[in-house]
């Protein structure tokens, strides 16, 4: 793959997150970038701000302009998009070259010293803090996040080519075309059983990400995550730890042991145990590259979270609402966990969109009993992503297996209206999908409401 004889790039998905980054990097190296996603959201339409040309509708798609540079036109996917696709098929009879997303950041990756971030939840969370970091310390690097940072307004970062760091995708086994130097392992729960099966198949997969290390490589992995590396974590045998932890409303503070040293002091504007460990395991890397404590001390500090990681939409005396990209039970859980500590007192209402069918079926009962411990659920109906229906799995299978007698399906529309109508003051949006796209609506009439 030679990129300097390419001067237009199609992206195939350029909403998702991960395409949308990689969309960035190339705009940012001069590339014509064009594009294909089935919805307009807020991350296409900044991308069309920013110079992309994207494409809603299929039945509108010109693609004459392709066919003329065909020969300087490369063609990015994501494995979210089927073979069956009715751009991938064009695309693929007239013999442009067609790669996916993976393959593309193994490329641009190799002649950087790289960082991977992995695991099925934290890993960007994890991401976005040391791609702070980095920022902070004036180092050399890229970063392609798998959120929108709230520090730059951006999943992409970059200010050279020594570091590259990449939120590492298990889905698709993806991570497996990386080769990092330094690595992390945040997590590893059942997910993406659509594509791996069953549990084994995913902690070889991870097992082989961990193998890809360079020579002299060095990794991480969170306690009790069955995988080598040097640990991390709230437990005593853990090599790098957490200690003297307090939980407030909007940030923790602690510090971490490192054999007998202890840096202290660190004050993160995040809450809950779960993103403890995602700083301390950016705070890891960051050491090991060689950054400073009082630099990463004021990073940490002045970093703002990731949009939809428990971000607070609304916070007022009378109502609260958070936003969160939650779609699998541990996510679940680990909201749930955060949300009593910060407001013991205080019924909460949880709506959630579930994700994938598949996703749905498969940890339907975990689902059930992490949603089962709020007070009130409001289900919206699947989003479907990349999958067609499964015959006998829907929403209300799900709601009927959740233990409240509060609880309800709703339309995206009537988000707002179930909200204000059941009173909780604490109240929570979940879910991967379009829900995302109804965030700013069901602030501004809640807001109307109570005003």
């Amino acid at each position: 793959m030679n990129l300097n004889l390419i001067n237009s790039i199609f992206f195939l998905g350029i909403g998702g997150i991960g395409m949308s980054g990689l969309a960035r990097y190339f705009m940012m190296k001069k590339y014509e970038v064009f594009g294909y996603d089935r919805e307009s959201s807020n991350i296409t339409s900044d991308l069309e701000k920013n110079g992309a040309v994207i494409c809603h509708d299929i039945k509108s798609f010109d693609m004459n302009y392709f066919y003329k540079n065909k020969d300087k036109t490369l063609v990015i996917y994501t494995p979210a998009v089927s073979d069956n696709h009715p751009l991938f098929k064009k695309f693929k009879y007239h013999n442009f070259k067609i790669y996916k997303r993976a393959q593309i950041i193994e490329h641009i990756s190799k002649d950087s010293r790289c960082i991977a971030i992995a695991g099925t939840h934290g890993k960007t969370t994890t991401s976005s803090i040391l791609a702070h970091i980095l920022h902070e310390a004036n180092l050399s690097f890229c970063a392609l996040v798998g959120g929108i940072m709230e520090n730059y307004n951006s999943n992409f970062l970059f200010k050279g080519n020594e570091y590259f760091l990449i939120e590492a995708d298990e889905f698709d086994r993806s991570f497996l075309h990386l080769r990092p130097e330094f690595a992390c392992i945040t997590s590893i729960d059942n997910d993406h059983m659509d594509i791996y099966e069953n549990s084994n198949n995913l902690n070889e997969a991870f097992k082989n990400f961990a193998k890809n290390l360079i020579d002299g490589g060095f990794l991480i992995s969170k306690n009790g995550v069955d995988i080598g590396g040097e640990k991390y974590g709230f437990e005593s045998n853990s090599k790098y730890k957490v200690i003297n932890t307090e939980y407030k409303s909007g940030f923790s503070l602690f510090d971490i042991q490192i054999g007998d040293n202890i840096f202290k002091n660190f004050k993160i504007k995040l809450p809950g145990e779960h993103n403890v460990l995602n700083c301390l395991a950016a705070v890891i890397l960051a050491l090991k590259l060689g950054i400073s404590e009082s630099i990463i001390l004021n990073a940490v500090s002045t970093f703002k979270g990731v949009k939809r990681r428990f971000s607070y939409v609304i916070n007022s005396k009378k109502i609260i609402l958070i936003d969160d990209y939650a779609h699998h039970p541990e996510e679940i859980s680990k909201i749930h966990k955060s949300l009593r500590i910060i407001y013991p007192n205080e019924k909460i209402s949880a709506i959630f969109q579930p994700h994938l069918f598949s996703r749905t079926i498969n940890l339907i009962d975990d689902f059930a009993n992490e949603l089962s411990k709020f007070d009130n659920v409001i289900l919206l109906e699947i989003y479907p992503a990349r999958e067609e229906p499964i015959d006998g799995v829907s929403s209300s299978l799900l709601l009927e297996k959740i233990r409240l007698d509060n609880k309800a399906i709703c339309q995206k529309s009537e988000i707002s209206h179930s909200i204000l109508n059941i009173g909780n003051k604490i109240n929570v949006l979940m879910g991967a999908g379009d829900i995302a796209n109804e965030v700013e609506s069901i602030k501004q009439e809640i807001l109307k409401c109570n005003t």
